[in-house]
């Protein structure tokens, strides 16, 4: 679960670490050949836990617990992450009123559920010749999930004119 394993004991190559002990209590600026006689005493291991930092931050633990604490923390973030979800909404330019209202009704769920939601307008045939009126469909649509007060709608990505229709990616950002 963890991309890079923690130096630890002999593997730490520093002069010298910012020492903390097993109560997390701060040593400070200690030699690593004291560092790890304080660890041998303790019976725990020297795990260094920030390489970054100038003297790099060692830490006296039980490696094998350190590990785990590590990859339970690690497992629960990554649970208590939201992905968020792009739900698609497809419209044609001859759509009727009550399948519009259907679809309006779909995309104010999804977005309530804060997912994103991608409306998309395909154009057939003769269609393509009247871009304009399909445009203003979509526009009414969008405009008309705008007027919901429960619902504050951002544009993800703009509305984009493809060759056969168009698209739009709408958030909610409340």
């Amino acid at each position: 679960m963890d991309d890079k394993p923690f130096k630890s004991n002999e593997h730490i190559t520093a002069s010298e670490v910012f020492l903390i002990d097993e109560s997390g209590e701060n040593i400070g600026k200690v030699s690593l050949e004291e560092a790890l006689n304080r660890a041998h005493e303790a019976e725990l291991d020297l795990v260094e836990v920030n390489p970054k930092a100038n003297p790099p931050v060692a830490k006296l633990v039980n490696l094998g617990q350190f590990k785990y604490e590590r990859e339970k923390k690690l497992h629960k973030q990554k649970v208590l992450q939201k992905k968020v979800e792009t739900k698609v909404v497809k419209l044609t330019f001859r759509i009727s009123p009550h399948d519009r209202d259907v679809r309006l009704g779909l995309a104010e769920k999804f977005l309530s559920k804060n997912d994103k939601v991608k409306v998309e307008m395909f154009l057939r045939g003769r269609e393509r010749q009247h871009f304009d009126r399909a445009r203003e469909l979509m526009m009414e649509f969008i405009n008309a999930l705008k007027s919901k007060p429960e619902l504050v709608i951002e544009e993800d990505q703009p509305l984009t004119k493809a060759p056969s229709g168009f698209s739009i990616i709408l958030a909610n950002k409340k």
